[in-house]
């Protein structure tokens, strides 16, 4: 049964960090794709980061570059979001997602990921 569990979401203030894990079982993560997502109240869910079953490759939306870095744990069969200067927009709940090998992954297609985990809140407030 494939599941992909996150955790490490919860409160931080502005400029502190976070390093959430989305946690896989029932397949080897590192033949995947792995997305993470967001999605705020009221606004639709938006790609974060991913890591690239081809090569590895990471990429970026532009309002986290910088800021965020999106690693993977082979032998814990574990992706990590490392999340510094939190702001108060990024509060959300955040997924991860793993989808095949994608020819364009840096355009966060959710609808090519196939298999979700519950999600993980981040709040940023002082």
């Amino acid at each position: 049964q494939v599941q992909l569990v996150e955790s490490g979401g919860g409160l931080v203030q502005p400029g502190g960090s976070l390093r959430l894990s989305c946690a896989a079982s029932g397949f080897t993560l590192e033949y995947y794709t792995i997305g993470w997502f967001r999605q705020a109240p009221g606004k639709e869910r938006e790609g974060v980061s991913c890591i690239s079953s081809a090569d590895g490759s990471t990429y970026y939306a532009e309002s986290v570059k910088g800021r965020f870095t999106i690693s993977r744990d082979n032998s814990k069969n574990t992706v990590y979001l490392q999340m510094n200067s939190l702001k108060p927009e990024d509060t959300a709940v955040y997924y991860c997602a793993a989808a095949g090998l994608l020819m364009r992954p840096e355009n966060f297609e959710d609808d090519l990921y196939n298999d979700w985990g519950q999600g993980t809140q981040v709040t940023v407030s002082s």
